[in-house]
């Protein structure tokens, strides 16, 4: 236990270390990647998980050029930090939320009719109360977004020029931006992903014809960016390569010199010797067939680490060796086989990370998991303490 301003305060063995140094180095190999291209920070989901405040200024000082986020709250907590940098919020949000997102100067998604009016007469009825002075700043800056098959959220195409005229022609708004999102870019064999680039070229051209002037266009990702798709772009958006993590397995030979940025570490808890015959957690459903040590973790459920842990492939590194998980994960534990070796309380575990000369990877959970990078590592709860540092 340590005291902070005469306070005590409980230190938890269980913690995520976030290297900013390690995210700094990405920024600047994904900004060579993106050549020309502005890089522009996805932080949205906390940073997926590594924490949005430090990440964001970390990502800004390393030359990312804006941030992107998907919720009004999440650009809301960036700028009640003294972030000013450009923030975009990656979609509509509630109407009722456009007060703070043009009081924050917020860079705002639209594709709806609806909600393009509902900005324009927030944007005016500020602009109206402005004093003569303040009437020269930046009206509420807008990128449309064109929904060109991944069918999730955008503007038809047919649609597109329409909604593009309705932002150009509000006195309050810019069209400051067009944008579409690729479904496939992770896999490089898919046809889709130069479907969709074919037909955001051929809409855009058409947008030209009434906004000349576009600052910025934008369809690459993570994956799109390590493959410098659609080249004429101005700015990309990168997400998961960020944090040092793969955003498939399409472009895996394209992240080997990414460096993680996470490491998930615990401490053993508790040690015993479970005898032939016995079960091991809830319902009892690993029954050991031979003598063996097990080591409880005091992680669990609660913090992110999948109930269904134990039926997988997933490892946890004690005393140097992937040891596999025994037992149902419960809410705040999980046990461990160590088999014969000599384990004592305090010593390290790593979820996932280095020890030693072994490494347990984010990606190695993923595939166990059968899912994805991005969900393991949101998934590591708000109770789980973040530590920073630039070693």
């Amino acid at each position: 236990m340590t005291t902070t301003n005469g306070r005590s305060t409980a230190r938890r063995a269980t913690r995520a270390d976030i290297n900013l140094a390690a995210l700094q180095a990405n920024v600047q190999l994904l900004a060579r990647a993106a050549d020309k291209s502005e890089l522009w920070a996805v932080v949205k989901a906390n940073a997926y998980g590594h924490g949005a405040v430090p990440c964001a200024r970390a990502a800004l000082a390393a030359g990312a050029r804006g941030l992107c986020v998907a919720l009004t709250q999440e650009a809301v907590e960036l700028r009640a930090a003294g972030i000013d940098a450009p923030i975009m919020v990656l979609s509509e949000q509630p109407v009722t939320d456009i007060p703070l997102l043009v009081r924050n100067k917020v860079i705002c998604v639209a594709y709806n009719a609806h909600y393009i009016a509902a900005l324009a007469a927030e944007s005016e009825r500020i602009a109206t109360r402005q004093t003569t002075s303040q009437r020269d700043a930046i009206p509420t800056q807008v990128h449309l977004k064109i929904d060109t098959g991944m069918h999730r959220v955008g503007v038809a195409p047919s649609d597109a020029v329409e909604c593009a005229e309705l932002i150009a022609s509000s006195a309050g708004l810019e069209l400051h931006g067009v944008m579409t999102h690729l479904a496939t870019a992770d896999d490089t064999g898919h046809a889709a992903t130069q479907r969709q680039l074919d037909e955001f070229r051929r809409v855009l051209a058409e947008i030209r014809q009434v906004a000349p002037s576009l600052r910025h266009v934008h369809a690459a990702n993570s994956a799109a960016t390590l493959r410098n798709l659609l080249p004429e772009c101005t700015m990309v958006r990168v997400g998961i390569a960020l944090y040092g993590l793969n955003p498939g397995d399409g472009v895996a030979s394209l992240t080997r010199e990414l460096r993680p940025v996470m490491t998930l570490r615990t401490e053993v808890l508790h040690v015993q010797r479970v005898r032939a015959g016995e079960g091991v957690s809830y319902g009892l459903r690993t029954v050991m067939t031979g003598d063996t040590t097990v080591a409880t973790l005091p992680i669990g459920y609660a913090d992110g680490i999948a109930r269904r842990a134990w039926q997988t492939p997933a490892r946890i590194l004690v005393g140097g060796k992937p040891r596999r998980i025994i037992g149902v994960v419960t809410m705040d534990q999980l046990m461990v086989d160590c088999e014969d070796d000599s384990v004592t309380i305090g010593d390290e575990a790593v979820i996932f990370g280095t020890q030693a000369n072994a490494t347990v990877r984010v990606e190695d959970w993923a595939a166990a998991l059968d899912t994805i990078t991005y969900e393991v590592v949101c998934a590591i709860s708000a109770r789980v303490p973040r530590h920073y540092s630039r070693a």
